[in-house]
């Protein structure tokens, strides 16, 4: 009797595995759904040009920045979160960027870009400033995959406004 019911453990123990398994290979098959860990995202570009507000003139030697510096929560808010390292680039001679980091997409379609003068007074001071660019009627290109989304570009003309120094 002792050996029937240790054979009838084993026999149960050993079905109890095989059905688990075959049970998880077959969700499988059941959705159908791809092998892959993530979150949806995007390649996030924003083109344009940074002018003096008060004449319209390109400034050159500015950094326009997914993320700012230094962060100030009085003025730029909370740091919101990208992929990769800190994007930013420096303005050329006409006061032009091109910005691309990739992110996660998010629900208001806007991502804060930080604008600010790191030449000192070479090409006079201006305001930091931190401008919310939409994203809703950007051009969308490349090819999109499971979890990649391809890239939306926007252009924009972000004004800054020159420090008077006294």
């Amino acid at each position: 009797m002792k050996i029937k019911k240790l054979f009838i453990k084993y026999v149960n123990w050993i079905l109890a595995s095989l059905i688990s398994m075959l049970g998880f290979a077959g969700c499988y098959r059941i959705f159908e759904s791809p092998k892959e860990y993530g979150t949806p995202h995007a390649d996030y570009t924003v083109k344009g040009a940074i002018v003096n507000e008060a004449d319209g003139g390109p400034i050159t030697g500015i950094r326009v920045g997914y993320f700012p510096d230094v962060w100030d929560e009085d003025v730029f808010g909370p740091p919101s979160v990208y992929y990769g390292s800190k994007a930013y680039v420096i303005t050329d001679t006409n006061g032009e960027f091109k910005l691309t980091a990739n992110s996660s997409r998010n629900s208001n379609n806007t991502i804060p870009v930080y604008v600010e003068d790191i030449d000192g007074e070479e090409n006079s001071l201006f305001q930091p400033k931190m401008a919310e660019v939409d994203f809703i009627n950007a051009v969308h290109s490349g090819k999109p995959g499971h979890w990649y989304d391809g890239e939306y570009t926007v252009t924009a003309i972000i004004q800054l406004t020159e420090i008077e120094i006294d």
